[in-house]
């Protein structure tokens, strides 16, 4: 088969078709705007290639061979699925669009990116689905190489190089507790924050030690860490019910009526959110609109 298609011209099978539709060799080069001569030098060569006369000398023209009349459906399906595979990609209308699209997030990516972008992608594409899978960072290339996943929402600083990245938005740290904390009624001093018990999220399991403790340290200082939470989610459950406080993402909190921030006695570097994607969707019209949306939706 391989061999075969090394020696075919495609042109020969775009002037097949129209001399089995014309009939006549001065129409087919007519309809193919090329000389007569031409047209009759290949239809030699499709004789030959397929080892038939296909077109003989009739009363009224030409007449087909039993052999082209077989090629009629097959060529033309031939090069319908070749003009389709080489026509211009299509522009995406999201009023119309039927996919399911799978995005790899955190529990905050969900709730800072995911969860915004909602609204715009439930009216402008109603029939799209949406699929929202845990992050798992080192998982992320793979599923993507594979097409298990569109997008994933993750920190730059564990962006892997392989994926294209786009930059949604700059988050940064804030001391935040239930919203009547008695001790949160104003900034706290570096001793005052050190003594208040705190929650760290842990998404990797059971870390007591993070950004904050690297910036305390600097600062020849140590807070008490008495409890690890894997999520945000529940991480705000127990700041609402209790009077352990937390070193959370400003969003989070200025989005939670419940919760109350101020500002920690010390810096304690943020980190920037974004986007990433594999080069097999990078050009694809949907997947582009996709991305414009989650862009928009992040930064409103």
């Amino acid at each position: 088969m391989d061999n075969t298609l090394r020696r075919v011209d495609l042109n020969l099978l775009v002037t097949l078709q129209a001399l089995l539709e014309e009939l006549n060799v001065t129409r087919a080069a007519e309809r193919l705007h090329l000389a007569q001569p031409t047209v009759s030098v290949q239809l030699a060569r499709l004789r030959e290639l397929f080892n038939d006369p296909l077109l003989l000398p009739s009363v009224r023209g030409m007449r087909a061979t039993a052999r082209a009349d077989a090629l009629r459906q097959p060529l033309a399906d031939a090069l319908l699925a070749v003009r389709r595979t080489l026509a211009p990609v299509q522009a995406f209308n999201p009023a119309q669009a039927q996919q399911t699209w799978r995005i790899m997030a955190s529990d905050f990516g969900e709730s800072t990116v995911v969860l915004p972008v909602l609204p715009a992608l439930r009216s402008s594409a109603p029939g799209a689905r949406l699929a929202v899978v845990g992050l798992v960072p080192a998982q992320m290339v793979v599923l993507s190489e594979r097409g298990e996943i569109d997008l994933a929402i993750h920190i730059t600083s564990e962006a892997p190089p392989s994926l294209h990245h786009r930059p949604l938005f700059q988050e940064r740290y804030v001391l935040a507790g239930r919203r009547d904390h008695p001790r949160l009624k104003r900034r706290p001093t570096l001793k005052q924050f050190c003594a208040l018990q705190h929650v760290i999220v842990s998404p990797d399991g059971g870390g007591f030690h993070g950004s904050t403790d690297d910036a305390l340290t600097r600062a020849g200082a140590r807070r008490e860490v008495v409890l690890s939470v894997p999520h945000f989610l529940f991480l705000r459950d127990v700041l609402l019910q209790t009077d352990l406080v937390a070193m959370m993402p400003s969003r989070l909190v200025a989005a939670d009526p419940g919760l109350k921030a101020v500002e920690a006695p010390l810096e304690v570097p943020g980190f920037e959110m974004v986007m990433l994607w594999h080069e097999r969707v990078h050009r694809d019209p949907a997947h582009r609109w996709l991305r414009e949306q989650i862009a928009a939706a992040a930064n409103p």
